[in-house]
């Protein structure tokens, strides 16, 4: 993967990400430079599974157990590689926010230092990240923050005051994931339901970044921007809107979970893989501030612009699409209401982040007993998990189709997978045709009808390109020894 990640700036994944690292010892950035190095090349499994040679083992245990290598410490140099990537970028960015569960149950000696997960009976760390992304190019720039957060165990009888300024509120990661930002118009942070709460939603309105985050409640409003028109609630409003704009999707199969009500059972269904014809409506209101309050915010109206996205004709089996959004980002036009649309279409990126932490980087399973040594490995991997997820947009952009993969990937590695599907080296191959190879040795069929590879295919093709790569380089030292 470090060919993907490096050559076209002539610097190994390692060195761009980890290489600036202050960490009081030169030896200790080198090896963790080294230790990214070898983790891109083999990202899934164990660690021992990752780094076979037993001194390269033993060195990354030693750099975990130093004090100064942090979970912030190592995560610092590549965030500060984001943040410049972002001041060099063209055009708007996406700071999408989300948090995942990182399960860590069965290590008995870490339970004291973790919090609660799941519905209470599991341990583990509530990961808040902060993923910047092109909106154009589908393109992930880095990680601008990571939150590893304990989830706190609240007292029995705890009160609505009590919980408002309990500092470890859960609430507070989204003000924390955005403490770091600059305020520049062009970022534009993009949020799930989690998120709709008065107090965010307040600290954004003063950010001087734009947002999207997707409504939960059905809040109290003025129409318009007047804080003497009439009262209404945002959801009833939105859907007497007319549509402005209309736009196709494609809906992804998935397992949906609803509850019918508060503390009934869950209704699950699988809903199928469709297009969708969506129509898109949005109006300027001015969202009134709740009487009581969850969060430290005052009492001042905001003045925002709520999109409504509904698919009005769904099929006969399948429940319609709506989503409420609520933004900052002026709406005078359908092509400015379909920025915001687009936007918040792109928020699936951070759970396909997620997805390559868990299987393709399997960021839990490591097995530390110490908390301070798992946290610095668990930022490490968050990086490695940037390069599987960029595999698959790669291989989609318009000049992959002519670029020469030798251009972002490695001569060896070109040279190893064209004698693979063509029985002798292909330096001509472009980009597309590498990664329609890798995918091949990954699973992917490559027929007409077939869609185009996703990051998961592409990264098993990349871990069995890597055993081939790692044979040849066996085969050449016996050659040598010969």
């Amino acid at each position: 993967m470090s060919g993907v990640c490096g050559v076209a700036e002539g610097m190994s994944f390692g060195q761009m990400n980890f290489g600036q690292a202050q960490l009081e010892d030169r030896r200790r950035t080198a090896r963790l430079v080294k230790t990214a190095d070898a983790l891109v090349r083999h990202p899934g499994g164990t660690l021992p599974e990752k780094l076979q040679a037993p001194a390269d083992l033993g060195a990354v245990y030693h750099l975990l157990s130093c004090p100064q290598v942090t979970h912030a410490a190592v995560l610092a140099p590549h965030r500060e590689l984001t943040l410049t990537r972002i001041a060099r970028h063209d055009g708007p960015v996406l700071i999408i926010h989300d948090a995942t569960e990182l399960d860590f149950t069965t290590r008995r000696a870490l339970t004291h230092a973790l919090g609660e997960i799941g519905n209470g009976s599991r341990r583990g760390y509530v990961c808040h990240n902060s993923l910047a992304v092109d909106p154009l190019r589908r393109e992930v720039l880095g990680l601008t923050g990571q939150i590893l957060h304990r989830r706190a165990k609240v007292r029995k009888g705890e009160t609505q005051a009590q919980r408002r300024v309990r500092a470890d509120r859960e609430s507070r990661l989204w003000l924390q994931g955005t403490q770091s930002l600059p305020a520049d118009w062009n970022l534009i942070d993009v949020c799930d339901r989690g998120a709709d709460t008065f107090e965010f939603l307040e600290h954004e309105s003063h950010s001087g970044r734009r947002f999207v985050i997707r409504s939960a409640y059905n809040r109290g409003i003025h129409v318009a921007h007047d804080p003497q028109a009439a009262h209404s609630l945002a959801h009833e409003f939105a859907r007497t809107l007319p549509a402005c704009a209309t736009r196709t999707i494609c809906v992804s199969a998935c397992r949906v979970e609803k509850k019918s009500k508060k503390r009934g059972p869950k209704q699950v269904r699988q809903r199928r893989q469709r297009e969708a014809q969506l129509c898109v409506a949005a109006a300027p209101v001015l969202l009134r501030a709740p009487s009581s309050k969850n969060g430290e915010h005052g009492d001042v109206p905001l003045p925002l612009w709520i999109v409504r996205v509904w698919e009005p004709h769904p099929p006969a089996d399948e429940e319609p699409l709506e989503w409420f959004l609520w933004t900052n980002q002026p709406i005078h036009s359908a092509e400015e209401a379909l920025w915001v649309v687009s936007w918040y279409e792109c928020r699936w990126m951070v759970e396909e982040y997620h997805k390559a932490m868990k299987t393709g980087c399997g960021i839990e399973n490591p097995q530390f007993t110490a908390a301070d040594r798992l946290e610095p490995l668990l930022a490490l991997l968050s990086v490695v998990a940037l390069s599987l997820l960029n595999l698959r947009e790669i291989s989609r952009r318009p000049e992959a189709r002519t670029r020469r993969a030798r251009e972002i990937v490695s001569g060896d590695y070109v040279a190893v997978l064209s004698t693979w599907r063509h029985k002798t080296p292909r330096e001509d191959w472009t980009i597309y045709e590498f990664f329609l190879a890798l995918a091949r040795l990954g699973g992917h069929q490559n027929r007409k009808g077939d869609h185009h590879p996703g990051w998961l295919v592409l990264w098993r093709g990349w871990h069995h390109l890597q055993a081939m790569m790692d044979g040849a380089h066996a085969i050449q030292q016996i050659q040598k020894c010969a």
